[in-house]
């Protein structure tokens, strides 16, 4: 008795000829099906921290531990002779070709305060200097908190992301560092907390802020719609 072909089996020359016009595309583009169906895999690279910046202090931010730092945050107090008192809490790239996340106005450079889930990535607003995140100031004296005012993106703010660019032996890496920042009137105080921070191990490749691990699921469907292209390409050239 004959048995009837399987599904799977009755599919086998539709996807035959799929796989045939995939590698025709590939061909033709001058690259393997094999590099396009495997992107390059990345690692997202997480550090937890609980590390504090108060008045008149530095934090320096090592996203790879190289021993090198990346980035630079500043909490400089200043008084005036009328009795007031500033505090101005900013982040800075460490060296030339690194970057933070933010926007200019005509005066000030401002570092964003991103949400969760926000792309880090080549197409990404990065400053090429330093970034304010939060201004505090009180007039005729440290202790008339009636005259306090606190502003700025990151004025009063829990669990927000510095987006940021670095350099790895040349090549640029996408990274983030979470942090809440307190605005107190009694002290006249900038005070921040860094909470964690992590990179993405492959060259140009984005990360989402607040992503501790995993895969990014865009590269995968973005390879698919790559190959998709590339095979609907190689049919137009067949029909000409």
């Amino acid at each position: 008795m004959t048995r009837p072909l399987s599904r799977s089996r009755l599919c086998l020359p539709e996807f035959d000829s799929r796989l045939g016009m995939y590698r025709l595309a590939a061909t033709a583009a001058g690259v393997s099906l094999v590099a396009l169906i495997q992107p390059a895999e990345g690692k997202i690279i997480y550090t937890k921290s609980n590390r504090s910046i108060l008045p008149n202090g530095t934090l320096r931010i090592d996203l790879n531990h190289d021993g090198i730092a990346d980035f630079v945050l500043k909490d400089p107090r200043s008084t005036s002779t009328a009795g007031g008192s500033f505090n101005q809490l900013s982040a800075a790239p460490a060296h030339a070709r690194n970057g933070v996340w933010g926007h200019t106005n005509t005066f000030t450079a401002y570092a964003s305060a991103l949400s969760a889930n926000v792309r880090i990535g080549p197409k990404g607003q990065f400053l090429k200097k330093s970034g304010l995140m939060a201004a505090s100031s009180v007039s005729g004296g440290v202790h008339r908190d009636g005259n306090f005012s606190c502003t700025g993106p990151w004025a009063n703010v829990q669990n927000r992301y510095l987006g940021l660019k670095f350099q790895i032996k040349g090549k640029t890496h996408f990274g983030w560092a979470r942090l809440s920042v307190a605005c107190s009137a009694g002290n006249v105080s900038i005070d921040g907390t860094l909470t964690g921070y992590a990179y993405e191990s492959v060259a140009n490749k984005s990360i989402l802020t607040g992503k501790e691990h995993g895969a990014d699921d865009a590269d995968a469907s973005g390879s698919a719609a790559t190959l998709g292209h590339l095979a609907q390409g190689a049919v137009a050239r067949q029909r000409r």
